[in-house]
């Protein structure tokens, strides 16, 4: 087993200052660790402490059980001209202010390092994607394959090293049934069954791998990156200052405008921008008429899985989101890709004349509970909506934290984890409202997360534009004095999460000096919470893994990226 590099000791490790507002005593869980330590560096977001390859089993280990670290939020893997590296993000459910990284410098003539996925599942698939993408190797890793590109690609697009013009040639591989060669039971007879990639019941191009015995469902697979566009390389390619945020937009594009504040937030912090007051109240009622877009299409797209009703629920929903697609419309010019955000603010104030806006908003609010109240009666109350819903796609809270699931589908599960409550940012802990959960983690009850979110959502609206409205006319600072050209500090690192409609969407830089990034990642939420599918499925027929499925509320612009 070959040695870590040797970690610069300049840059990160010098030059940025701890972060102490976290509250994690660094010392102590260096000490914790003992001899797996072999370096320490300094994140913006976090401290990190380099281990060797051969070491992260029993590092992740130590952090999760001894030191209360159980959610992974993020792996990302990138290479320097010395060395490749993974750097494991964790931090916890209970208390998302404590963050940690696990930085692991790898050989680059034979990256490798231990796999993590004995300690947290989620990152089975986060490590099959820095195998894919960056091509770092995880030893012991229970399915080391790729997950966004064909097994038969060649090389690995995220690596310096990668051929771009090099001739692809992919292979249509028969299917075989998963379980054939393990039935212990020679009576049962398994059918392998694809669902997908086609859109209507998948959510986008998704392809299951399922095989049923009998009527139930014994294995799924989610076949994911048919909707891969390299956002993240596409992203490393672009400034800071302009280039960037209209990507956003595109990952999950149902409910857009919470995604635009994942890279303006991380951003900020990198280059140590400050927001106006003014901007961030603003920031935070458009967010939140975002998540209500995003909410409203859960809805009725899950009405059209279960129970097929298209011309009520799926319309009333349509029509509500259309609602404040007006509203976003008349501020942003635009219906779907809004690009509002700018770093250190917004593009530009509310339009006039501001009364009538604010009007437009009260009333959609005003009429939102009766609008609620109808949902109830046609789906919570609804005897053949409950039947397909309640106590089928069970997941309990310690799986869902296993697999790093976040949003409406951990906190369906009783996680009481909400990062705009949890890791403040913005105006949320300027305002009046409360975290929803719900016991059973079942299908139901993320259905009633999502309607109980609205109303949260609907409440931090109404409360914002009653500041707005009232905001001094010459104290309307819109952004804060931005360089034109953004160059941060080489080798510094961040990463940084925003509670977007589908739970944590978060963004890690590393900046090289210049004004593009030299690394940039994106934590998708519907990533995380696909990989849990075949918990919530496994024994249940195939109706419930559709409705399991719809319960998720993917995007699959968001799992591929």
């Amino acid at each position: 087993m070959s040695e870590a590099p040797e970690r610069d000791a300049s840059g990160t490790d010098a030059d940025v200052e701890a972060p102490a507002k976290r509250g994690v005593d660094y010392d102590r869980l260096e000490a914790l660790l003992g001899d797996h330590v072999i370096g320490r560096e300094t994140h913006l977001n976090a401290e990190g402490f380099v281990v060797r390859p051969d070491a992260v089993e029993s590092v992740l280990r130590t952090l999760k059980d001894e030191a209360g670290f159980d959610h992974l939020s993020l792996l990302t893997a990138q290479d320097y001209e010395d060395r490749y590296e993974s750097i494991y993000h964790l931090t916890k459910y209970d208390d998302r202010t404590q963050e940690v990284s696990v930085v692991v410098p790898t050989d680059p003539e034979n990256p490798w390092n231990e796999s993590a996925a004995s300690v947290y599942k989620t990152a089975e698939w986060h490590e099959r994607e820095a195998y894919d993408l960056v091509g770092i190797e995880y030893e012991g890793h229970p399915d080391m394959r790729r997950i966004l590109l064909p097994e038969t690609w060649q090389g690995h697009p995220l690596s310096s090293d990668y051929a771009q013009d090099k001739p692809q040639v992919v292979a249509l591989q028969e299917h075989v049934n998963p379980l054939a060669e393990s039935q212990e039971d020679s009576d049962s007879d398994t059918m392998f069954l694809n669902i997908g990639p086609h859109h209507p019941a998948t959510h986008g191009v998704l392809h299951l791998k399922t095989v049923l015995d009998g009527e139930q469902v014994a294995d799924v697979e989610p076949d994911i990156g048919y909707l891969h566009r390299c956002e993240e390389q596409m992203c490393q390619q672009d400034n800071y200052r302009y280039q960037i945020m209209p990507y956003p937009d595109r990952w999950d594009y149902t409910a857009n405008m919470p995604n635009e504040w994942a890279y303006a937030r991380v951003a900020e912090d990198l280059a140590d921008i400050d927001v106006p007051e003014y901007a961030q109240v603003i920031r935070t009622m458009v967010t939140e008429l975002g998540r209500i877009m995003g909410h409203m299409l859960a809805l009725g797209t899950f009405a059209l899985d279960v129970y097929g009703d298209f011309t009520a629920i799926f319309m009333y929903t349509i029509r509500d989101r259309e609602i404040v697609q007006n509203i976003l419309e008349d501020l942003t010019g635009q219906r779907m890709m809004f690009n509002y955000f700018r770093l250190g603010g917004v593009v530009w104030d509310l339009p006039e004349p501001r009364e009538e806006f604010f009007d437009k908003i009260r009333d959609f609010l005003d009429g939102l509970p009766r609008r609620i109240g109808e949902y109830h009666d046609m789906m919570t109350e609804n005897e053949i909506f409950q039947k397909r819903t309640v106590d089928t796609g069970v997941i309990d809270a310690e799986t869902a934290k296993d697999y790093g699931c976040t949003g409406p589908v951990a906190r369906g599960s009783g996680v009481d984890y909400d990062l705009r409550r949890d890791d403040p940012y913005g105006y949320y802990d300027e305002l009046d409202w409360n975290v929803v959960t719900e016991p059973h983690g079942d299908n139901y009850s993320r259905v009633l997360v999502r309607m109980q979110e609205v109303e949260e959502s609907a409440k931090i609206i109404g409360q914002c534009v009653d500041i707005l409205e009232d905001w001094p006319e010459d104290e309307r600072t819109i952004q804060s004095n931005v360089p034109r050209t953004l160059k941060p500090e080489p080798d510094t690192e961040v990463y940084k999460a925003v509670e977007a409609a589908k739970g944590e969407m978060g963004v890690y830089i590393r900046s090289d000096g210049t004004s593009k990034p030299a690394r940039f990642k994106i934590r998708s939420p519907c990533f995380n919470n696909l990989h849990a599918l075949g918990e919530m499925s496994i024994g249940e027929y195939v109706p419930d893994l559709v409705a399991a499925l719809g319960s998720l509320d993917i995007v699959l612009g968001s799992v591929d990226r």
